[in-house]
């Protein structure tokens, strides 16, 4: 899409500054890639922000390892090793925990696993697949946060979808 739409590739597109059509295109490339390679899987977890409790809400990063450990935990520990490529903001709670211990430890004493995590905190700007994952994560905001059916439509037979905190608690 950076070629055929003229994008710098020294300027990370981000979903909220692409067009319309822009973003179909991207609905439309990301499941016909997903059809041509089933080993790829496209995974998204969502939250009810408003139904959770305000002392969890105190220490956002909590949930959020909580949310990456229920999405991912399970497809790691089918691997000897992982390359876990997440947000740099992500790597430290208020505790001093990293997000990287938390899912080791979980991988090695609640899955009797043997999953070797190897954690690379990488800026979206320098890296593509992480900006392919923000714009499927646009395609999952837009239509939970805004009513957009228009790209999940496309899309969302493609995703293996969880949601957490959606009744009232």
């Amino acid at each position: 899409m950076y070629k055929r739409r003229g994008w710098s590739a020294h300027s990370e597109k981000k979903w909220a500054q692409m067009s319309p059509d822009a973003r179909g295109e991207f609905a439309s490339n990301a499941a016909k890639l997903v059809i041509k390679n089933p080993g790829i899987e496209l995974h998204a977890i969502v939250v009810a922000k408003q139904n959770v409790k305000q002392h969890i809400q105190r220490d956002p990063n909590k949930l959020y390892n909580y949310m990456v450990k229920l999405l991912l935990l399970d497809q790691m520990a089918k691997h000897e090793q992982v390359s876990f490529v997440p947000d740099p903001r992500s790597i430290k709670v208020e505790s001093g925990s990293s997000l990287h211990d938390y899912l080791q430890t979980e991988l090695w004493f609640s899955r009797g696993s043997t999953t070797r995590l190897e954690t690379i905190p990488r800026d979206s700007q320098h890296c593509l697949n992480l900006q392919f994952t923000d714009m499927v994560a646009g395609v999952v905001q837009s239509y939970f946060e805004f009513g957009q059916t228009r790209y999940w439509d496309v899309l969302s037979a493609h995703i293996r979808l969880e949601t957490l905190f959606f009744e009232s608690t």
